[in-house]
């Protein structure tokens, strides 16, 4: 007699969210009084503060931690191939969340406690009204766009929920991101699967 043994299996899910402020180094996120500082990309546009109007957001169950849309203090990282420090734990994945000038693919770099480093590869698509090109989940939709001298309501932006693997079962130490200035990542969250 042949048959199957089925086995469930409960998982728990252990998030971390990683406080970014002292990395942060530009605006995206600006109000009517702010137009001008907004630096989203090279003609200076940025989404309405309201895109993401509180300091907390879950997207697909994983919380993140945004800072507080002013217009006036840095909200994101531009990247320039900045390394992050995280804190020294285990996880299977990380979550952010991003947007690009275009849609871009980049790599970056997980660094582990044990002096390790892994290639993965991030994955962000365009800022402007579009499907997702890598899957992504839509995190924020802005109600306009901002552009230096004026609100254009009939365009919006998008943030989007982005994850990169984990692949090592190893205490992470940092995460390298590419030196691309077209991305900017808003939060990121650890995730063990245990």
């Amino acid at each position: 007699m042949t048959g199957t043994a089925e086995t469930e299996i409960r998982r728990t899910h252990a998030i971390t969210t990683v406080e970014l402020q002292r990395y942060k180094n530009n605006i995206a996120l600006t109000t009517l009084q702010t137009l001008h500082l907004g630096a989203l990309n090279v003609w200076g546009n940025s989404l309405p503060s309201e895109t993401m109007p509180h300091e907390q957001i879950t997207v697909d169950g994983v919380p993140f931690s945004v800072s507080p849309a002013t217009g006036e203090a840095p909200d994101n990282i531009r990247c320039a191939g900045q390394y992050l420090e995280l804190p020294e734990t285990a996880a299977d994945w990380l979550h952010l969340l991003a947007t690009s000038e275009r849609r871009c693919e980049e790599t970056v770099h997980i660094h582990y406690s044990s002096g390790a480093a892994d290639r993965e590869r991030l994955r962000v698509s365009d800022f402007l009204p579009a499907r997702s090109h890598f899957g992504e989940l839509l995190a924020a939709r802005s109600p306009a766009m901002h552009y230096p001298h004026h609100r254009q309501d009939n365009l919006s932006g998008q943030i989007w929920a982005v994850r990169v693997p984990v692949t090592r079962r190893e205490t992470l130490r940092g995460f390298r991101l590419p030196d691309n200035p077209a991305i900017h990542i808003f939060a990121l969250s650890t995730e063990e699967v245990r």
